[in-house]
């Protein structure tokens, strides 16, 4: 079935709030997916964020982003007032996110809606408890003591609870038993809000596609309250963490810091903690992409302590054994396969036999040699195409970097004589190529450059922070995507309609 979609993380959604959330502009962004024939709204991740404000370096895998919380629906809910909230500076600047402002700002609203909420009372928030205890209880407890030591990182804290004593975890549990049933009602609030704008979706025929990062924070309640799960010491350092080799975009390599998988132990136990964070992402989201797939055939392993990935290695991962459990309990699910850089074989045979799609980003097809996996005469059927990703430049931001000898060949390839006619041209050909499913970034639909990237890979500062202006949807916009999907043969909706 083919089908088409739009890349657009939650925090760049307009708000009068600072971030995107789960307001009603979620829901009329919705509505303008269906007017426009698209069904498939991606995301990325959900999860709060921490080093960087990086989705891809989240406090856990399984909690929600508090602030994507709608402040307007706890206003309705009586939780909050409007001059409460209308009160507060969230950041001037309409199109960016203002992190520290947020992160200063929000929870002094939400711990007021906490105060009120009186949810010792409330049924649907003990049930929520109770479902979800096996992750909720751990991350609640680390972000309270987190909160309570000025936001160190947990290898920085004393030993005992650092290493999870008994009497350690109680007195914490003991002294800080508000702050923890707070950000068990923040995962309430997150939960609810996001399952209704989920459920809005589906109803509207739109998929949601999440994202999951293939590793874990370092500082993170997963890593602190399951060190058996990685390569860590007697004392929880790591012994070696993860990144990606020097290559032709980065002579040092990548060095990402996570930790990595003790995967033996992680097959021991039948994939327990995969089978359980994939079920929850399963629940989440419709469609699941898996970064860096190819880190399951083969991870790049980084002493610990080094200042670049140079002196890294390849090693082992769990392959095929860890899908075939994941299928054998889970069932047949929709998933992405993250399958980009460098592919070696045994990763492009791992890929095959699960039977994931791959991706292909049409900004890597470009090289002047003409040889790229990433032109679509190369494509098959199973596959998603992106114009370009999160980490990639927008297309007018791409085009402007180009080198004499790629541009030319691309404007021959795609027939196209003018450098303004290049993004609409990409778009085209990403949505009439054989690949079963096209996603594009919104930002190539409004012909917005640079200034629109979303993230510059292995850099700190000036990321995640775009936003879409109010008014950049418009009913003309919605008339040309619904008439291009319909035009390539993605979508058999007929009309569109005026968004308020």
């Amino acid at each position: 079935m083919r089908r088409s979609g739009v890349l657009m993380p939650i925090s760049s959604l307009p708000s009068r709030f600072g971030i995107g959330g789960f307001s009603k502009e979620a829901y009329a962004f919705v509505d303008f997916l269906a007017a426009s024939g698209q069904s498939l709204w991606q995301i990325l991740p959900l999860g709060p964020t921490g080093y960087g404000d990086s989705p891809y370096q989240s406090f856990s895998t399984f909690a929600g982003s508090p602030y994507y919380i709608s402040l307007d629906a706890l206003i309705e809910e009586g939780l909050l007032t409007e001059e409460e909230c209308s009160s507060v500076d969230f950041g001037s600047d309409t199109k960016r996110v203002d992190y520290e402002k947020i992160y200063h700002t929000r929870f002094d609203l939400l711990r007021k809606a906490f105060a009120r909420a009186n949810i010792s009372e409330s049924a649907e928030y003990i049930e929520f408890v109770e479902a979800n205890q096996q992750w909720l209880k751990d991350y609640a407890m680390y972000m309270a003591i987190k909160d309570s030591l000025d936001g160190v990182s947990w290898i920085a804290w004393d030993e005992d609870i650092r290493l999870r004593r008994p009497q350690a975890m109680a007195y914490y549990e003991e002294k800080l038993a508000d702050d923890i049933a707070f950000y068990s009602y923040q995962q309430y609030l997150f939960s609810k809000q996001w399952m209704a704008l989920k459920e809005y979706a589906n109803k509207m025929g739109i998929c949601i596609v999440g994202d999951i990062p293939i590793y874990v924070a370092f500082d993170s309640a997963d890593t602190w309250a399951n060190p058996e799960l990685f390569q860590l010491d007697e004392e929880n350092v790591p012994i070696a963490v993860a990144g990606c080799p020097p290559d032709a975009f980065s002579d040092t390599g990548q060095l990402w810091g996570n930790p990595l998988y003790k995967w033996d132990y992680h097959e021991e136990t039948g994939f327990a903690w995969w089978l359980r964070r994939l079920s929850h992402c399963f629940r989440i989201y419709d469609i699941v992409r898996i970064d860096h797939f190819r880190g399951f055939d083969e991870y790049w392993a980084i002493p610990y302590g080094d200042e670049t990935a140079e002196n890294g290695a390849w090693k082992k991962g769990p392959g095929y054994k860890l899908f075939e459990v994941i299928k054998k309990e889970l069932g047949s699910q929709a998933v992405i396969a993250e399958d980009l850089g460098f592919l070696t074989p045994s990763v492009l045979k791992l890929v095959k036999k699960t039977g994931y799609p791959g991706m292909k980003v049409l900004q890597f097809a470009f090289d002047a040699k003409g040889d790229s996996d990433y032109l679509p005469h190369n494509y098959t059927n199973n596959c998603v195409v992106y114009t370009g990703t999160h980490d990639n430049d927008t297309v007018n931001g791409w085009i402007s970097s180009l080198n004499r000898k790629d541009f030319a060949f691309a404007k021959k390839y795609l027939n196209v004589k003018r450098r303004p006619d290049l993004c609409e041209s990409l778009i085209r050909t990403a949505l009439g190529c054989v690949a079963d499913t096209a996603i594009i970034p919104i930002q190539d639909y409004l012909g917005l450059g640079g200034e629109a990237r979303i993230n510059i890979p292995s850099t700190l500062g000036g990321n995640w922070e775009w936003r879409m202006e109010h008014d950049a949807c418009t009913e003309e916009l919605s008339k040309r995507m619904l008439e291009l999907s319909l035009l390539y043969g993605r979508t058999t909706r007929k009309d569109t309609k005026k968004h308020q």
